[in-house]
C-alpha cells in the first residue's frame, strides 16, 4: 500500500476517534426523558449526564494533550478508544444513575484523548501523504462538526428502537475500528520520555496538573450552576487554585504547562482567545435558536431538528473548499473572511424577530454554517501553526477547553436572556450581543499572525 494511501487511512481512523465526543455530547439529548423515567429522576439531576460529560472532556483535553506530547499520540490515541469501548460495553449494565454518570465521565475522558493525538501526529501524516497539514487537519474538523450534526438524529433513532444503553453500544464498535485502523496505518511514536515510573512521575508536575483539573471543574460547575445555591463558593475556589497553578508553573522546572513560553506566544493565546469567543457567537445559536423555534414559533422537536441540520451539513460542505483557500491564500486571510461572514450571518439572524417562515430559517442557518466551517479550520490550522512541535498535543487540549468554555459562557447568558420568557424580543437582544462577540473575533483576527520559528 502506498504511503498517501496509509496516510489517509490514518487519518480516517483518527477522524473517527475525534467524532466520538461531539458525537455522544449530542446524541444523549435526546434520552433525558427515557432516563428520568427509568432511574425516577427530577430534571435537575438528569442533567448530571450532560454535565458530567462536559466538565470531564474541558478538563481532560489538556491534561491528555500533554500525556500525548510526552509518550506518544499513536499510544495515548489507542488507549483511549480501548478506555471507550470497555466503558460503553459496561455502561448499559449499571445499576443506578451515578454509574451511568461515571461511565460518561470514563467516555468523555477517552474520547478526549482524540484530538490532541490527531493533531501531534498531523505533521507526519501531511508528509507521509505529501500534503500539506491542512488537508488532514480538515478532514478532522469535518468528523468533528459531522459528528455533532448527526448525534440527534442517530440518538433518537437509538433510543426509539433499542432504548439508551444502545447510546453507549453503538461507540463500542465505532472505537474499536478507530483504534484497528490508526495501529495499523498510523506512523509508529516516535521515541519519547523514558525512565523509572517514579522520575516519571516526579517530572509529570502532579499539583500542577490537580490545581489545573480542579479549577477548571469547579469554574465549569459555577458557569453551569450545578450546585444551586454554592456558585459562587465555586467561582471563588477556581480563582483560589488558579493562583496556585501559576504560582506552581512558574516555580516548577518541569511545568505541566510553561506560562512563560505560553505569555510569549502571542499568537496563540490570540489563537485561543478568538476561538472562545467565536465558539459562544456559534453556540448563541446552536443552543438559542431551537428553543426559540419551539417555545415561540411553535414548531414540533422533530422539525426543529430538520430546520438546524443545514447549519452543519453547510460547515461540512464548507470545510474542505475552506482547506483550499488555506493553501491559496493563507490562515490570516481565511479567518478574517470568516468572521466577516460570521458577523453577516448573525446580523441575518436578526430576521427572525420578525417572521418564522419555514424557508427562512433554512436560510439562515445554512447561513451561519459558513462562518462556522471557515472559521474552524482555519483556527485550527492557526492553532497548528502558533504552537511549538514539542507542545502541540497538550496546545490542541486547550484549544477543545476554549470550545467549551465558549459554549458554556453562551449556555449561561442565553439563561440570563431567556429567563423572562423565549421570545422575539430577547432572541434580538441576543443577536445584538452575538454581534458584539463577532467584533471581538474581528480584532483578534486582524491582530493575529503567523509565528515566526527560528
Amino acid at each position: 500500500m502506498s504511503n498517501p494511501s496509509r496516510a489517509g487511512l490514518a487519518v480516517a481512523g483518527l477522524s473517527l476517534g475525534t467524532s466520538l465526543n461531539p458525537l455522544n455530547s449530542s446524541m444523549i439529548a435526546v434520552a433525558l426523558v427515557v432516563l428520568r423515567e427509568d432511574f425516577r429522576l427530577d430534571v435537575a439531576t438528569v442533567t448530571w449526564v450532560i454535565t458530567a460529560f462536559y466538565i470531564t472532556s474541558a478538563a481532560g483535553q489538556p491534561l491528555m494533550g500533554r500525556l500525548a506530547d510526552r509518550f506518544g499520540p499513536r499510544r495515548l490515541f489507542m488507549l483511549g478508544m480501548a478506555l471507550v469501548a470497555v466503558t460503553c460495553a459496561l455502561a448499559p449494565f449499571s445499576p443506578n444513575f451515578v454509574f451511568v454518570c461515571v461511565a460518561r465521565a470514563l467516555m468523555a475522558l477517552g474520547t478526549a484523548t482524540a484530538y490532541p493525538s490527531a493533531v501531534v501526529m498531523v505533521g507526519a501524516l501531511a508528509r507521509q501523504a505529501n500534503s500539506t497539514s491542512t488537508r488532514p487537519l480538515g478532514r478532522i474538523q469535518m468528523a468533528n462538526t459531522s459528528g455533532a450534526a448527526v448525534g440527534p438524529v442517530v440518538g433518537g433513532l437509538l433510543v426509539s428502537l433499542v432504548g439508551w444503553e444502545a447510546l453507549f453500544l453503538i461507540n463500542v464498535p465505532l472505537a474499536l475500528a478507530a483504534l484497528l485502523m490508526v495501529r495499523r496505518f498510523a506512523p509508529a511514536d516516535h521515541a519519547r520520555e523514558q525512565g523509572s515510573a517514579a522520575s516519571l512521575l516526579r517530572d509529570s508536575d502532579i499539583p500542577g496538573i490537580l490545581a489545573f483539573v480542579g479549577g477548571m471543574v469547579l469554574l465549569l460547575m459555577g458557569l453551569l450552576d450545578a450546585l444551586p445555591g454554592l456558585r459562587w463558593w465555586l467561582l471563588g475556589g477556581a480563582m483560589v487554585l488558579a493562583v496556585l497553578f501559576a504560582w506552581r508553573e512558574l516555580s516548577f522546572g518541569k511545568p505541566f504547562l510553561d506560562l512563560r513560553l505560553l505569555g510569549r506566544n502571542r499568537p496563540l493565546l490570540l489563537v485561543y482567545l478568538g476561538f472562545t469567543v467565536f465558539s459562544a457567537v456559534y453556540y448563541f445559536a446552536f443552543f438559542g435558536l431551537p428553543q426559540l423555534l419551539q417555545e415561540a414559533a411553535g414548531y414540533d422537536p422533530g422539525l426543529v431538528g430538520v430546520l438546524m441540520l443545514p447549519l452543519a451539513a453547510m460547515s461540512v460542505v464548507i470545510t474542505p473548499l475552506a482547506v483550499r483557500a488555506i493553501d491559496r491564500s493563507g490562515v490570516r486571510r481565511v479567518l478574517i473572511a470568516g468572521v466577516v461572514l460570521l458577523s453577516v450571518a448573525a446580523a441575518a439572524l436578526w430576521l427572525l424577530t420578525a417572521s418564522f417562515a419555514v424557508l427562512l430559517v433554512l436560510a439562515l442557518t445554512a447561513l451561519m454554517g459558513v462562518p462556522y466551517g471557515s472559521v474552524s479550520i482555519a483556527s485550527n490550522q492557526g492553532l497548528y501553526l502558533s504552537a511549538a512541535p514539542e507542545d502541540k498535543g497538550v496546545a490542541a487540549g486547550i484549544f477543545q477547553t476554549c470550545r467549551y468554555v465558549g459554549a458554556i459562557g453562551a449556555t449561561v447568558m442565553i439563561g440570563i436572556f431567556y429567563g423572562n420568557g423565549v421570545n422575539q424580543e430577547n432572541w434580538g437582544r441576543m443577536v445584538l450581543v452575538m454581534l458584539g462577540l463577532c467584533a471581538v473575533t474581528f480584532v483578534v483576527a486582524l491582530l493575529w499572525r503567523e509565528r515566526k520559528t527560528k
